[in-house]
Parts: structure tokens; sequence; C-alpha cells
């Protein structure tokens, strides 16, 4: 705990909101059938929002179509109508307690939603990043109430927290446009 914070737990807890945009990036198909395309969506099973992964087994046979194979009859339709709803413009066919989707061939319009969809994530991961600066201005503002740091520790904490996050933002942003540039190339 340096200066009424842990900096490198602020550090990680950001690298958290990028390894998650990574990951949700990741997902965005850019040519071929991924499996890891559905990640993001969530189905409401059992009273509750799960992952798609965690109802189903999900799998790509062939550059484009991904199959669904619902564990439990009576989710068939949540599933479907969570895929046809998580805004990656996917229309499932149901086959029996399967789900067949076709991938769209990746034209101008397709790829201009990809890159909406992305910037969506992009958007979250900020979001997210905002949220532990806010936990962390928070834990100063109480500290130097507390009387536990002083006026110029707070000052120069809150400098290094602002920074930190500025940085990650900017990280942020290179990744989203690495994505964006790699789902616009024809």
């Amino acid at each position: 705990m340096s200066d009424g914070i842990d900096l490198n737990d602020l550090k990680k807890r950001m690298d958290g909101a990028i390894t998650s945009l990574t990951k949700d990036l990741g997902g965005l198909r850019t040519g071929r059938a991924s499996a890891a395309l559905l990640d993001p969506v969530m189905v409401d099973a059992y009273g509750q929002k799960m992952p798609l992964n965690q109802v189903s087994n999900i799998n790509a046979p062939e550059p484009k179509l991904i199959t669904v194979q619902i564990w439990d009859k009576s989710m068939v339709g949540p599933v479907e109508k969570a895929v046809r709803e998580a805004g990656l413009g996917l229309n499932p066919v149901v086959d029996g307690q399967n789900l067949r989707i076709p991938l769209p061939d990746l034209n101008e319009e397709r790829r201009k939603e990809l890159v909406k969809v992305a910037k969506g994530y992009a958007e979250d991961a900020k979001v997210a990043i905002r949220h532990v600066r806010r936990d962390a201005m928070e834990t100063l503002k109480k500290a130097e109430k507390d009387k536990e740091i002083g006026q110029d520790e707070a000052r120069g904490s809150s400098d290094k927290v602002q920074k930190m996050t500025d940085d990650m933002v900017t990280e942020v942003d290179k990744v989203l446009g690495t994505k964006e540039a790699e789902i616009m190339q024809v």
C-alpha cells in the first residue's frame, strides 16, 4: 500500500479489462467460422444469465458454419433467441436440439457492423478501466479524509492513477485500431 492505494493491484485490474477486450475481439470473425464468435452470447437459462458454452457444445465444422448442440431440449428456444439478439448479425436455424448458424459473407456492410460490435467491446473495456479509476479515487479521498495520507500524497497518487488510466485507454484504442484494420481488410 503506497500512498494510500496499491498501484500494482490497479494495473492488474485494468489489464484484466484489456485481456477481456482481446478475448472478445478474438471472437469477431474476419473470414472464418470460430466457436469463439459465440463467447459473448449470454442465455437466459434456469432463471439467470449464463454463457452459451455452459448450456451447449459449440463447433465450427466448416469455414462458413457454426453448430451449437444444446444439452437441454427446453433451452433450444432461449439459445436461438440469445444468438439472434447478440448483435452479431447471425441467423440460426433450428435442427432438433441443434442450431446451425451459417455465417454471412463479409460484404462492406457486414464489415461495418462488425466494426460497430468491436467498438462496443472497446467501450465496455474503457468503462471497466474507468470503474477501477473511480474506486481508486474514492479510496484516496477516504484515506485523505481519515487523515491516513496527506493532501499532497493524495494529489500525487491521483495523478498516477489518472496517468495509468490514460495509458490503458490508449492501449484499448490501439487494440481496437488493429482489429478494425483486420476486419476492414478485403
